[in-house]
């Protein structure tokens, strides 16, 4: 891939998109590609078909598609199932017709079993049954990662998945309805700050762990698979897709402290332990990325502060 190379970036608006998009034009890719919406629907194989054909991209990385927190994966599943299958579908069926040079699909750490082993290694993949309330998501995301298989396996495309941790950063969704727990306690402490509360009451025990990784950690190891890694390395060792984690965990009440801390919050922090806990560990192994070569370089406080500064200033473009 030279400096001059098209890139599809499917999703450039979205949380990882959008990072994407800033580390590549950073990096001297100009040539980047994206489908207008509502001019391209990604769930119509005609449009997907006729953009591929338009723009004969050579790369493309897969980050759109519809996503959402426990209550709207539980509560649309046939949207999130539906629209999550056929935008991967057609993408990678337009992306093997147009012989694209690389695909990476970008996947989640959800599509490993409910009760999976810990560290989640690569191979844990269809050992057991999924957690139920995102299934539809899960399987949807499986499905992207045996599409890319199977092109390689009979086509010879180089295209793989790569499945990412919990991440955070510029462009996150900080609605307490549908956000995931980082941005969320972002806002929550920032609010009870700004609204001079004595507390901040946060579901749980406060004890489970979970693993974060700064979206920009994630666009930079993107590139670096771009640069170095083809899906015959990836399919050759047995497994179908690589995880990208940070390889740490973080207790849900260490990371209050630490959101409290970068916010400025004085007040106390209460955990409501009537509420559920969900899993007690989420962690993915990183282990075969690491050998390759990749480590990420943003810490939890230094992310969390820039995350907090962007917040803080797309808070005031919103009410200027």
């Amino acid at each position: 891939m030279d400096k001059h190379s098209k890139i599809y970036i499917a999703g450039n608006t979205g949380l990882v998109g959008s990072s994407l998009v800033r580390k590549f034009g950073a990096a001297g890719y100009s040539n980047l590609v994206f489908t207008p919406y509502p001019e391209y629907d990604l769930r119509k194989q005609p449009q997907t078909t006729d953009f591929f054909e338009r723009e004969k991209p050579e790369y493309v990385i897969i980050a759109a598609g519809k996503v959402g927190g426990i209550i709207a994966n539980n509560s649309y599943r046939a949207e999130f199932i539906y629209d999550n299958i056929m935008i991967v579908s057609n993408i990678i069926h337009a992306a093997y017709l147009s012989k694209v040079k690389q695909l990476i699909f970008l996947g989640s750490s959800c599509i490993y079993p409910k009760n999976c082993p810990q560290p989640m290694k690569e191979e844990y993949l269809l050992t057991g049954p999924l957690e139920p309330t995102n299934e539809p998501y899960a399987i949807a995301k499986i499905a992207g990662i045996k599409l890319c298989e199977s092109y390689h396996r009979q086509y010879g495309c180089n295209f793989y998945s790569v499945m990412p941790t919990n991440l955070y950063g510029p462009n996150d969704n900080f609605d307490l309805e549908t956000s995931h727990v980082l941005p969320a306690l972002v806002r929550k402490f920032h609010e009870a700050k700004i609204k001079n509360n004595k507390e901040v009451t946060i579901w749980g025990t406060g004890q489970p762990r979970r693993e974060f990784l700064h979206v920009d950690d994630l666009a930079d190891a993107i590139l670096f698979l771009c640069l170095n890694i083809n899906s015959e390395e990836i399919f050759k060792q047995g497994i179908s897709h690589l995880n990208i984690g940070s390889g740490e965990e973080i207790s849900i009440s260490k990371l209050a402290e630490l959101i409290k801390k970068t916010v400025g919050f004085t007040g106390q922090i209460q955990f409501d332990e009537s509420k559920p806990d969900g899993m007690l560990r989420k962690l993915l192994s990183s282990a075969r990325l690491s050998e390759l070569g990749w480590k990420k370089t943003i810490t939890m406080e230094v992310g969390i502060l820039k995350l907090y500064e962007w917040y803080l200033k797309s808070s005031q473009n919103r009410h200027s």
